[in-house]
C-alpha cells in the first residue's frame, strides 16, 4: 500500500510540473502567436488587393448581417475607391473550419483569394491552398457568378469526389 501511495504522489507531482512548464510557454508564446496571425492576415489582405496606395489594415468598414460580423478592409488609389478585402469563415470544412481572404476591385470582380486556416485533409482537401485551385474563382464577378460545383449547375470544379 505504501508503494501505491508512492507511485501517486511521484505521477502527482509529474503531471503538476508539467502543466506549470505548459502554462509557462503558452504565456511566453501567446504574443508572438497572435503577432504571427496579425502579419498572416495582413499579407493576404496585400496579395488579394488590385493596387493601392493607403493602408487597408487601418481603414476598415465593419457592420453584422444575418448574425455575421463582417469586416471589410478598404484599399483606395489617389482617393478613389480601388477594392476591398474580406475574410470569410466556413464551417463545411472536412476537419474544421475553412477561413479565407478575398479581395474584390471596385467593380466587384475577385481579384484572388488567400487561404488563412484550415484543417483539410493531405493531398486532398487540402490542396485548395494549391494556385491551381485558389486562381479559379480569380476574374468572376461576386455578383452573378455561379458559386457552386459543376455538378450542382455551377462553374466550380471540385478537388474530390466529396465536394458539395
Amino acid at each position: 500500500m505504501k508503494e501505491f501511495f508512492k507511485l501517486v504522489l511521484i505521477l502527482t507531482l509529474i503531471c503538476t510540473a508539467s502543466g506549470v512548464l505548459l502554462a509557462l510557454v503558452d504565456q511566453a508564446t501567446k504574443q508572438r502567436i497572435q503577432e504571427a496571425e496579425r502579419f498572416a492576415k495582413v499579407d493576404a489582405i496585400n496579395k488579394v488587393l488590385p493596387p493601392y496606395d493607403n493602408i487597408p489594415a487601418e481603414n476598415t468598414c465593419k457592420f453584422e448581417k444575418n448574425g455575421a460580423n463582417w469586416t471589410f478592409y478598404v484599399a483606395r488609389d489617389k482617393g478613389l475607391f480601388a477594392g476591398a478585402a474580406f475574410e470569410a469563415r466556413s464551417s463545411k470544412g472536412y476537419g474544421g473550419d475553412i477561413v479565407i481572404t478575398t479581395g474584390i476591385d471596385s467593380n466587384g470582380i475577385i481579384q484572388a483569394i488567400e487561404i488563412l486556416d484550415h484543417k483539410e485533409t493531405p493531398g486532398l482537401g487540402a490542396n485548395i491552398i494549391k494556385p491551381g485551385f485558389k486562381s479559379r474563382l480569380a476574374g468572376k464577378n461576386i455578383v452573378n457568378a455561379p458559386f457552386s460545383v459543376r455538378k450542382d449547375g455551377g462553374d466550380i470544379d471540385q478537388i474530390t469526389a466529396a465536394t458539395i
